[in-house]
């Protein structure tokens, strides 16, 4: 594909792939596309990894046991030049990858990205909006660094790529989660920054 000083590449999203396939990042840090751009996210922080630890183990409290909580699982939305590693993703076992190997956006039932200082912006917008795109029925934003403070923000019913706002809130409210999870997160016990 690569042919001296340039990529031969059919479409921008396999051009965009390839270049992330071949970015060697620092171990620790996630290569995504975000609106067609290749971008290196830094290490995550302690806390970060506190709360995606602590939404984990409740997330697989409530799914079947047909279904998987992932870490860092690459999820793809080719029509918005995304390929997302959010911190969690929720599962069907029995999905079908796409032709290129990636999971397609729409095999999750659910997406979680906890905000970082680097990626804030994204998380708060380009994420969700490609996550809409990709029909994931369900969107949490956990956002620590909200400008009102640490808040929280549940989108779903994607509907031409756009979400609706299904419930918000600060820490200490709980998160109560659709079905098909049922499920209520205590934002209470989140490690405040």
């Amino acid at each position: 594909m690569y042919d001296g000083d340039y990529v031969k590449a059919d479409t921008e999203w396999e051009e965009l792939c390839w270049i992330r396939e071949r970015t060697d990042a620092p171990k620790g840090c996630r290569v995504e596309i975000v609106d067609g751009l290749v971008t290196v996210t830094p290490l995550a922080t302690v806390r970060h990894h506190l709360i995606a630890a602590q939404v984990h183990r409740c997330l697989y409290q409530a799914v079947p046991e047909n279904w998987g909580v992932h870490q860092w699982w690459d999820i793809s939305v080719p029509e918005r030049l995304a390929l997302l590693v959010p911190d969690l993703v929720v599962v069907r076992e029995d999905f079908r990858f796409a032709d290129d190997g990636l999971c397609p956006a729409a095999a999750a039932e659910l997406v979680v990205e906890i905000t970082s200082k680097a990626t804030a912006s994204r998380d708060r917008t380009a994420k969700p909006a490609a996550c809409a795109m990709g029909s994931v029925p369900l969107h949490l934003l956990i956002d620590g660094r909200a400008p009102g403070g640490p808040a929280f923000t549940l989108h779903g019913a994607p509907e031409n790529g756009v979400y609706r706002v299904l419930e918000s809130g600060r820490f200490g409210e709980p998160i109560k989660l659709p079905a098909p999870f049922d499920l209520v997160i205590d934002t209470g016990e989140f490690p405040q920054s």
